[in-house]
């Protein structure tokens, strides 16, 4: 057995395991580097979305209503998403702790530092709680999803849970600066390298997987750097996806799956 985990940009994964496909934060049609469009996804079992920025919730919608997949979520984005057209029936609103079975996959939320806020087609903002994501693809193959939460004491997670394989955002897609109102510039994602090398060793990871950018820089680098010299187990994988990259975990490794010539 082996589970495929396809990296779509920003915080996008199209997860395919011996029996289901999980999609997440499935950004493809604002996303100029995105892989395929929203409608060249094969339909997922379910779609998890961590929250409702812009780059987490893409193209849900879209996905939801095509493929009538169900759609795990935060109180913000079912908000948005009954907003376009998404059966209410079609959406489990939930949060951290409150662990939810669907279409045969059990999905623990789990918690966040973040914000989750949107706006509907009426102008009205919309406001819940940001997600993490924990589920179980296959024995012993337990997938991490950050949500784009910042650095705080993880430990307990990994004692509890004990992911093996977690999605780490360690930089910020600076192609989507423009996109945010504001006089500032961003310096770092919502955790920076070293935070998210930090966070790999507290969730006790077999595989540490960089995500939340477009195209790799400096940070994402310095992250492959950096978690060797936290591991205390001396056998944990760092991996940094480009992009439309596949990455192929079987037990406590995984390999970049080559891509078929065009």
């Amino acid at each position: 057995m082996a589970t495929r985990l396809t990296y779509l940009g920003a915080a996008g994964f199209d997860i395919e395991g011996p029996e289901h496909r999980i999609l997440i934060d499935p950004f493809l049609s604002d996303n100029p580097a995105a892989p395929l469009s929203s409608d060249e996804l094969d339909a997922p079992d379910v779609i998890l979305v961590s929250h409702a920025a812009f780059d987490h919730y893409g193209d849900t919608a879209a996905i939801a209503k095509r493929t009538g997949a169900p759609v795990v979520c935060d109180a913000a984005v079912t908000a948005m998403l009954v907003d376009e057209g998404v059966p209410r029936e079609q959406i489990q609103a939930t949060t951290w702790g409150i662990v939810t079975e669907v279409a045969g996959i059990v999905v623990r939320p789990v918690e966040c530092h973040h914000w989750s806020s949107g706006t509907l087609s009426d102008g009205r903002q919309v406001v819940g709680n940001p997600i993490a994501f924990i589920v179980e693809t296959e024995p012993g193959v337990r997938i991490y999803h950050y949500g784009d939460t910042s650095f705080f004491d993880q430990t307990l997670l990994g004692r509890q849970y004990r992911p093996t394989v977690g999605l780490l955002g360690c930089t910020v897609p600076h192609e989507l600066a423009a996109r945010v109102p504001g006089p500032g510039r961003f310096l770092t994602g919502e955790m920076d390298a070293d935070e998210a090398a930090q966070t790999a060793e507290m969730l006790g990871l077999k595989i540490a997987v960089a995500c939340h950018y477009l195209s790799k820089d400096d940070a994402v680098e310095r992250f492959l750097e950096l978690v060797p010299t936290y591991d205390s187990t001396g056998t944990r994988q760092a991996v940094a996806p480009e992009v439309g990259d596949t990455l192929v975990v079987e037990g406590d490794r995984c390999t970049i799956e080559e891509r078929s010539a065009a």
